[in-house]
């Protein structure tokens, strides 16, 4: 995209993924925005959450079946999710290089970016187990 055309609502939007801790859907968000007091058509946060993706300044997390998310932080990290209750965390643990150079000779695919997804059992689901 050349130029950003953050409207109303797409600030709206992008401001609360920037307070956001956890990583929202966009229901989420719409329930957020309404405690805010402001009440944006569904369609209108689903265009901004394309529009900011598109832009580069949020991102889109697909992680499997569920609903997506999405995350302010841009920098490079990985995610985790809990395969009890769905809480996702950040991985602030770097790729190895080898493992990438690896993965490019196994597949012959050039990479020029890595988002490893890992899934397991959150310390609160754990505890509860016990």
């Amino acid at each position: 995209m050349s130029k950003l055309n953050l409207t109303v609502q797409r600030k709206a939007v992008l401001d609360v993924l920037m307070a956001s801790e956890d990583h929202p859907t966009a229901a989420d968000i719409i329930d957020r925005l309404r405690l805010q007091g402001q009440h944006f058509a569904y369609g209108t946060v689903y265009n901004s959450l394309r529009y900011l993706t598109e832009a580069g300044l949020i991102r889109e997390l697909e992680l499997g079946k569920a609903a997506s998310r999405y995350d302010a932080r841009m920098d490079e990290h990985q995610h985790i999710i809990c395969t009890e209750c769905g809480q996702v965390d950040e991985v602030l643990i770097d790729v190895p290089q080898q493992w990438m150079e690896a993965v490019g000779d196994q597949t012959r695919y050039h990479i020029h970016e890595a988002h490893v997804v890992l899934k397991g059992v959150c310390a609160a689901c754990a505890k509860a187990k016990t």
